[in-house]
């Protein structure tokens, strides 16, 4: 285990009837509010409506933005950045998932730099101050309410990363299991393949002395196999939403992986594929990590043997620790293909013409991934893998 140093300032509001804590939460901030929203789904469940009334109790003046994409788009922040710097913004509230508050983090540190807020994505500057800002959750998937990460796609020049600063925590986020009751089977399914992929990359790491970090990831992995397809046969359980969205916040909110660093390659790899296709993140993530998984087996099989005995029930007698491992990426692909998860690229019509492409945008910053760092030979193989 690693040195480290933890610190989480986000207050976390979880449960039923919680949107009222915006009238204890805001004005600790500012009353000038934007507003951010994606394409509508929160005015037709209600909470839309909730929110401007909640926010207007205690004499917000409110600015919008609306229409942020699932894959949020730079041109979309940019826009955003405009309004705050007009407009004298003091708080933003993200009302949606976790591209609508990857956005908002962009936007709230864009307001606070001279320059273009893709210069903050592509890490020419690092953002040293930001706008304050809160959530209120309606989607169990990227655990963006509880971290000071983000990703932006720039859309024209097919490019999509990931960035963070220490000024991108959000100050509160608000989570109740309710305002995920609208959220489709599909985008549900996204939100589980999502949650137990950000818990893999944690898993695959070379540290040492790592039992009780294991031992989290694998809890959270066996509490979302369990409750996801209950959840999937009763969309508006609010047990079953509850462990849901909870299980996707602590699954990247930094609890997990103190004293290591995890692998974080199946991310890269995606973000190139949905650069190019815009495609779900959870559906590409979902394609890719198996085969992300047999490609490195070879570099710590016995680290997949644990995965395959204490997650996925793989009997180990009489079998090498490749072989075990093999059968525990089998069956974390038969699960997700069970729930209803794509396997291959071509399920998004997606051929082999494109993969040079992709790879240049998996290696744009050359080799990646600490688990074992993939060259653009591994990169190309593991595309090849997954069509």
């Amino acid at each position: 285990m690693e040195n480290f140093i933890f610190l989480n300032p986000t207050k976390l509001i979880f449960g039923k009837g919680q949107l009222e804590q915006l009238k204890n939460e805001v004005p600790n901030h500012g009353r000038k509010i934007l507003l951010v929203y994606g394409g509508g789904s929160i005015k037709r469940s209600g909470l839309y409506d909730q929110v401007i009334e909640t926010l207007k109790e205690i004499n917000c003046e409110i600015f919008e933005l609306p229409g942020v994409e699932p894959n949020p788009r730079i041109s979309t922040a940019r826009k955003g950045v405009e309004i705050c710097k007009q407009e004298g913004i003091e708080f933003l509230l993200a009302v949606g998932g976790g591209s609508v508050i990857d956005c908002t983090k962009l936007i709230a540190a864009g307001a606070k730099y001279d320059g273009d807020a893709w210069d903050l994505v592509t890490k020419k500057v690092i953002a040293e101050d930001a706008l304050p800002f809160g959530t209120v959750l309606t989607l169990a998937a990227t655990g963006s309410e509880m971290n000071s990460g983000s990703v932006i796609t720039n859309w024209e020049t097919k490019e999509k990363y990931g960035w963070g600063s220490p000024a991108t925590f959000p100050k509160f986020s608000i989570l109740d299991p309710v305002n995920t009751y609208t959220v489709p089977r599909n985008q549900t399914v996204y939100g589980i393949v999502d949650m137990m992929s950000h818990t893999l990359e944690h898993y695959f790491h070379l540290e040492e002395n790592t039992d009780f970090q294991d031992r989290m990831c694998e809890s959270l992995l066996l509490t979302v196999m369990e409750t996801g397809p209950k959840l999937l046969s009763d969309l508006e359980n609010y047990e079953y939403r509850a462990t849901i969205l909870y299980c996707g916040t602590m699954a990247l909110n930094g609890i997990l992986n103190m004293g290591y660093r995890g692998d974080w390659a199946t991310h890269n790899l995606e973000h190139a594929v949905s650069a190019v296709y815009d495609i779900p993140h959870g559906g590409g993530l979902a394609i890719l990590f198996p085969n992300w998984m047999r490609h490195n087996l070879d570099v710590k099989p016995e680290r997949f043997k644990q995965l395959a005995v204490r997650v996925f029930g793989v009997d180990p007698e009489g079998k090498s620790a490749e072989e075990a491992g093999l059968e525990g990426i089998q069956k974390l692909r038969d699960f997700w293909n069970s729930i209803g998860a794509p396997s291959r690229l071509a399920d998004y019509q997606i051929d082999d013409s494109q993969i040079e492409l992709m790879a240049d945008k998996a290696m744009v910053n050359g080799e990646y991934g600490n688990f074992k760092n993939l060259n653009r030979e591994d990169t190309v193989a593991i595309y090849r893998a997954s069509l």
